[in-house]
């Protein structure tokens, strides 16, 4: 992970003086690098970390960080991980072409060394998650997502990039593409459940997770402990929380009361069965890998996932 960064820097280089003050704050305020510790390990998983890996693996964070600086931009975000996004700082014209920019370079790092089946997984992905913001944001005009379109949106919004992780990792260490597949099916199960985990958070009163409690709701999405919340409700509770959502959004009594009511229907347990059995799926397809170091490991970040606190 220490080769990665000082890699993944200079993947990031640039001779304009701006856009390297930029890129270099946004080295120095990274967060977990989850990402690219699957690369690795599944590139270990199957064969060794080599140089493709690493270029894998810079190629994802790339991406993952370019829709990060995107997102605050649509989201007119001005925090992220405790510490000003880069709209806050340079302003959303700069924000924008800071992420256009790193979207480049992942793309022209895969064709400068010739890695043409990583620039296939990597361009499907950008597609993906791309179409996946726009379904959220045409659904959450209505309000009318239901659990399977739900799966869909969190699908290509997160589980796709940490499919691609997964299969990148295979593809820079293998040829197989059988594994490859086998793999991306892999990071979708974990990323679904990551997901799931994310949206519980919504409904927790801890102040260690740095997202403000009620602020899906706020920002009126629908995710899985609300979705099942009111599909079980009468249709008065239903209607009730329905203009709760869309018109009392920012009253902080009427968001509390919705966030009671979701825990007391038992939306929350529902969530976390739901999450848990996208990670027995991930476990099964790991299950059919020989024991080794990066397996234990691929189980540990398994439990990470739907364990952590933030």
């Amino acid at each position: 992970m220490k080769l990665f960064e000082q890699k993944f820097y200079e993947s990031m280089q640039s001779n304009v003086a701006l856009l390297d003050k930029v890129t270099r704050f946004i080295v120095t305020t990274k967060g977990k690098q989850m990402r690219p510790m699957f690369v690795f390990l599944c590139a270990k998983l199957v064969g060794e970390v080599n140089e493709k890996s690493f270029r894998g693996a810079s190629m994802i964070e790339l991406i993952h960080t370019a829709t990060l600086v995107h997102d605050d931009v649509v989201d007119e975000s001005f925090k992220r991980r405790n510490f000003f996004s880069i709209n806050a700082l340079w302003k959303n014209k700069i924000a924008v072409l800071v992420g256009d920019y790193l979207l480049s370079k992942a793309v022209l790092l895969s064709t400068d060394h010739k890695d043409f089946d990583l620039l296939a997984v990597i361009s499907r992905t950008i597609r993906e998650m791309a179409e996946g913001e726009l379904l959220q944001l045409e659904k959450a005009r209505k309000l009318d997502i239901t659990e399977e379109v739900y799966y869909e949106i969190i699908r290509q919004k997160t589980a796709t990039l940490i499919a691609a992780c997964c299969e990148i990792g295979v593809l820079s260490a293998s040829s197989d593409e059988t594994l490859a597949k086998k793999m991306m099916e892999f990071g979708t199960h974990t990323g679904m459940a990551f997901q799931i985990k994310d949206d519980l958070f919504d409904y927790l009163t801890t102040t260690i997770i740095g997202k403000p409690v009620g602020i899906d709701i706020k920002e009126q999405k629908m995710t899985l402990p609300l979705i099942h919340a009111l599909k079980i409700a009468s249709e008065k509770d239903r209607k009730y929380f329905f203009t709760t959502i869309k018109r009392y959004n920012n009253d902080q009594k009427r968001v509390k009361e919705l966030i009671e009511f979701v825990k007391k229907s038992g939306g929350l347990d529902y969530a976390v069965g739901k999450m848990k059995e996208y990670q027995q799926k991930a476990k099964d397809i790991l299950a059919g890998f020989p024991e080794s170091e990066a397996k234990k490991s691929l189980h540990l970040m398994l439990d990470y996932v739907i364990e952590r606190k933030f």
